[in-house]
This record gives structure tokens, sequence and C-alpha cells, in this order.
């Protein structure tokens, strides 16, 4: 079974981290993949950097323009990857655009991602029916779950269409904005927590876009099985050490 898949059996709230591989320094990433680890983390998110991230807000866009002068690359973040597994047990996803695994070649970097221990890929510009036509086989050859987005404007049809290709968790976008923190969720975003619910999804969802804080992830986990922080994450690793990573999950989940 896929480190997701035995990850969401757990009987707790998980908390899921994006940062951006690169970042803040080119060789900053295994560390702050083992710090998220020790620190309680549940599934880390590698961000891929990408010079066009039109679904990323201004600290993840920030970010990757970061990675990118720094020198990350696809090659660069593999090589870095290469013996990440001797140290995390944690489910580790990469996430990114589709244009640099295109370009990479999708199975080519299908097959690094299980060589080296990945176990599933969020591309959010890889519409779902061209994943079903062209790339499933190549995904599931790998072992490598492929997670999809919904947001508050996603029909139900498509919803349900969306869980029935899907093997893991629903990425639940809690706006249908870019990325970023945010203070709370108001009563729209959470009676969409609830609708989809209260929908009986064979698949757990996630929710991310808008989390930053304790009381933000409370929040969203009423509602869905876990919830993932990102922009609040990055803006803390701006001005923060890898080893106080645990200072900022604590103050999350305690």
């Amino acid at each position: 079974m896929n480190r997701i898949q035995t990850k969401l059996k757990e009987n707790k709230k998980l908390l899921s981290i994006y940062f951006t591989a690169g970042y803040p320094k080119l060789e900053d990433t295994v560390s702050i993949i083992q710090q998220l680890e020790k620190s309680g983390v549940d599934i880390i998110e590698i961000g891929l950097p990408f010079s066009d991230p039109l679904a990323d807000g201004p600290t993840i866009q920030a970010s990757s323009t970061q990675a990118l002068k720094n020198g990350m690359t696809t090659n660069v973040l593999f090589n870095q990857l290469k013996d990440i597994r001797q140290s995390v047990s944690i489910p580790l996803i990469i996430m990114g655009y589709f244009n640099p695994i295109l370009q990479y070649g999708v199975e080519a970097f299908c097959k690094q991602c299980a060589a080296i221990g990945i176990d599933g890929l969020i591309i959010p510009d890889l519409p779902i029916d061209v994943y079903r036509e062209e790339y499933q086989s190549i995904f599931e050859a790998n072992g490598l779950i492929n997670v999809f987005l919904i947001t508050p404007q996603t029909s139900d049809e498509r919803i349900r269409y969306i869980d029935s290709v899907s093997n893991g968790f629903i990425y639940m976008v809690s706006s249908a904005s870019v990325t970023g923190a945010s203070s709370g969720f108001g009563r729209e975003q959470t009676d969409y927590f609830k609708r989809i619910s209260e929908m009986n999804l064979k698949n757990p969802t996630i929710v991310g876009f808008g989390i930053s804080n304790q009381e933000t992830f409370r929040q969203a986990t009423e509602f869905s099985s876990g919830a993932i922080i990102g922009s609040a994450f990055i803006k803390f690793l701006s001005s923060k050490t890898d080893d106080e990573i645990s200072q900022f999950v604590d103050a999350i989940l305690n």
C-alpha cells in the first residue's frame, strides 16, 4: 500500500506542509524535510519551482523565483532526494506545474519519483481527462498517486467524477483564489466544507489555501481529514532556520 493511503487510515487530523524545494537556500531541501518529520508533520508537499506559477500567491511565487535563482531544477531536486528514504518515512508528494514534468518526460519523471520514494504528485494544471487518457497507466505502473483539486465552484457531478478516478485524497481548495494565508474562514467556506463532507466520498479530503495557524487548522479539519499549510510556512522559513521548524509545527498542533 502506498504511504499516502497508509497515512490516511490513521485516526487523526493530518497536517501536510508545503514548501518550495531550494528555498531559502538551494541546499535546504533535505534538512527541511527531515525537520518537518521530526516535528510531527504527517505529509510533506515538495514544491517544484516554475517560472510562471499561475495558481500561487505572492509568497509562493517569490519563493519559486528565489529557488530558481538559487539553481533549483528537476534534476537537482531528484539528486537531492536520492537518499531521502534512508532518513524519512512519511509520505512525500511533489507538487508542481505540468510543463517541467512534460519537458523532463512524463514516464521518466514518474520512474525517477518511484526510484527515490516519492508517493504522489499534485499537478494543478493537468486536466483529469488528459491524465486518464494519456498518463494514468504510467502513474499506476510507478506506484504514484495523483491528487486532484476541487474548489467551491466545482459541481457535485465533477467532484464525484474526480472521486471515482482518485485513489488517495482529494485536495479541497478552500476558495477560488490563489494561495495565501488567511485570518479565518467565513460561513460560505465552512458551508462548503460541510457540503463536501456530506457527499460521503470514497476518498478523504484535505483542505488547502488559507490555513496559517491553529485556529484555521481546526476550522479546516472540522469536516475534513486534514489541512495543508504552505504560504505561512514559507514566510516562516524566510526569517527562521530549519532547526526552529518544530516551533512552527507545535504552534499549529498543540
